[in-house]
């Protein structure tokens, strides 16, 4: 009986705790998967001119167009996270460091075809607890992971345990005062 309310207790508080965390999860994890049919999660990825790949900018006049906007977030090369290439579409997605910016070059022209903010990298951040620092996502996130195994097996053994109650006390033969006394007369 003692290890059965060990488990209940402990199972119901770091559900409490945990249950936190899996809401944060579930919703951003959510808002992840419909990303693409929301411009305001992702920006849709334009489209550029038409041409091929002679007539592409290079990687110097790409960042030269990049740092000629005068943009707040993309004032030096140390600035740009990473760079998309959508050759299908002929566009360049310029990802900055900072507020989660995009800028998306035309691969033949040259001409920003978009300037936003990508909410979805921020909603990626959250959910894999970077958001609140290193030590959130490389410490506490195993511990979550570890905390789910615990309430999976916790879960089990309180139900199989309950499941095992209600059928031994159905095996039981009832203790009926009047049946004590016909076992007692024979």
């Amino acid at each position: 009986m003692k290890i059965y309310k060990l488990f209940w207790k402990t199972h119901k508080w770091v559900g409490i705790f945990l249950s936190l965390l899996f809401i944060n999860m579930a919703v951003t994890g959510l808002l992840l998967l419909v990303k693409k049919k929301y411009a305001w999660i992702q920006p849709p990825t334009q489209k550029g001119a038409e041409g091929t790949v002679e007539n592409f900018i290079t990687l110097q006049e790409l960042f030269d167009v990049i740092l000629s906007q005068g943009h707040a977030d993309f004032q030096s090369v140390a600035d740009i996270e990473r760079v998309d290439f959508r050759p299908e579409k002929r566009v360049h997605k310029v990802h900055s460091y900072h507020h989660h910016s995009e800028l998306q070059i035309d691969a033949v022209t040259g001409a920003v075809l978009s300037d936003d903010m990508r909410v979805s990298d921020l909603l990626e951040q959250i959910h894999d607890g970077t958001f609140w620092g290193g030590w959130f996502h490389d410490w506490l996130m195993p511990l979550v992971a570890a905390g789910l195994f615990f309430m999976t097996i916790s879960g089990l053994y309180l139900w199989l345990d309950t499941y095992a109650r209600k059928k031994r006390r159905k095996q039981k033969p009832a203790l009926d005062p009047r049946q004590n006394a016909k076992n007692k007369k024979i």
